[in-house]
């Protein structure tokens, strides 16, 4: 191929096809356990979370709550991934041979907001949430007045243990446990100008991938880790504990454990207590309560 503008926009085109084509060749499911925000800006401010929006009877004038702001604040962090494609490759005609490769970059750009959002959700145990603690701990404050005032009485979503972690997480509202934030979405872009340096230096065209987005966490009474053996008691015990949860104020939060989130080690136990009809012999009270989500990543 004769190294012509028209020639390299051509070959860039189809190199954005196969980058798009990767891009449907992988089911992500992120948007499963966390909520999609838009940024405009280098990052948001969610001074609102720890607010669980509620009804009361409309008597006199309207009763305006003066609700603790958190600050919780999530700053967008720039992604990249860069290949370079030799420029004798082109002449000779072998930018086929590049093809597997950006369609590996659509993949790869299509998995990454996965690859976040589940890293974040392994990472609760050691990373901070709204209300200052970790996002799984077992101490996280819940006061008696709605604005957060008053002695505060502590409320664990973590139970310690040797085994590997799993999740049993509420994804029903519109506010999920984890928040995927996203400024840019994946694009490709090329760098093919033979007035370049890099191009004329190194006789190489380069194409990248540039995206910016990140990642931080809900409410954490949305979630419960735990690290013992996945089985009928400790699912039960999870699940009644998200349905025990009070905010402030001491009203029930209504939460429900409906997606049981394990890495692959799990899934069978997982697969066990939410399907059986009977577990050694006795009627499963779990059947039904939660679906279960399998992730590499957390494997």
């Amino acid at each position: 191929m004769l190294i012509t503008p028209t020639n390299l926009r051509a070959l860039f085109t189809g190199f954005r096809a196969e980058f798009q084509r990767g891009l449907t060749t992988v089911d992500p499911t992120y948007a499963q356990i966390a909520t999609v925000v838009p940024s405009t800006t280098a990052g948001n401010t969610y001074a609102w979370l720890g607010q669980f929006p509620k009804l009361r009877e409309w008597i006199g004038k309207r009763q305006v709550r003066d609700m603790a702001a958190h600050g919780y604040a999530i700053t967008n962090k720039l992604y990249e991934s860069t290949v370079d494609v030799k420029r004798t490759d082109i002449e000779d005609d072998g930018y086929g041979v590049y093809k597997p490769m950006f369609q590996e970059a659509g993949r790869a750009a299509a998995i990454y907001p996965d690859e976040h959002v589940y890293g974040l959700l392994s990472a609760g145990q050691t990373t901070h949430c709204y209300d200052g603690q970790n996002f799984f701990d077992t101490d996280h404050p819940v006061y008696p007045e709605v604005d957060g005032t008053g002695t505060a009485t502590t409320v664990s979503n973590l139970v310690q243990g040797d085994q590997p972690a799993w999740y049993l997480l509420d994804t029903r509202r519109a506010i999920k446990p984890v928040i995927f934030q996203e400024r840019i979405k994946p694009s490709l872009t090329s760098m093919t100008s033979e007035d370049n340096e890099h191009v004329f230096m190194l006789d190489k065209f380069t194409y990248g991938i540039r995206a910016r987005s990140n990642v931080g966490f809900g409410f954490w009474q949305m979630a419960y880790c735990s690290r013992e053996p996945l089985n009928e008691k400790t699912y039960g015990a999870a699940y009644t504990a998200l349905r025990m949860l009070k905010g402030d104020g001491g009203r029930a939060l209504d939460i429900r454990g409906n997606l049981l989130v394990v890495p692959p080690q799990c899934r069978e136990a997982g697969t066990v207590v939410t399907t059986a009809d009977k577990i050694n012999g006795t009627t499963n009270p779990n059947k039904g309560l939660s679906t279960v989500l399998e992730v590499s990543h957390l494997a």
